[in-house]
């Protein structure tokens, strides 16, 4: 968890630029490797506190989907965090974004999985 704590706050402090550099290189050592195989298992209901961030959502999700590899959501979520904190999005709105995110991720590794 130590390693993308860290990468999370790495890419935040990069500019825009950088940013994409990140994920583009990202993305080339993925397509190299491929992704890690991990079981499919049901998600784990974590309940959404009443009061709650961006990235605590953020965390929630990682714990409700265990199965999703954090690289395959990363960009979108990044995104989104960055509207919230950058531009003054409604964060129950970006939270509400970041669940139907992971959960439609989630229905996309079962389709793939089969």
């Amino acid at each position: 968890m130590r390693d993308v704590k860290a990468l999370i706050e790495l890419f935040e402090s990069l500019d825009r630029e950088r940013q994409d550099s990140l994920l583009e290189y990202a993305e080339f050592l993925q397509s190299r490797s491929g992704p890690v195989q991990k079981e499919i298992v049901e998600p784990e209901e974590v309940p959404r506190p009443e009061s709650e961030s961006v990235v605590g959502a953020i965390k929630r999700m990682k714990q409700t989907y265990p199965m999703i590899d954090s690289m395959e959501v990363f960009s979108v979520a990044s995104n989104l965090m960055t509207d919230h904190m950058v531009k003054g999005r409604d964060a129950e709105e970006v939270i509400n974004e970041i669940e139907s995110l992971f959960e439609e991720t989630y229905k996309k590794l079962l389709r793939d999985f089969e």
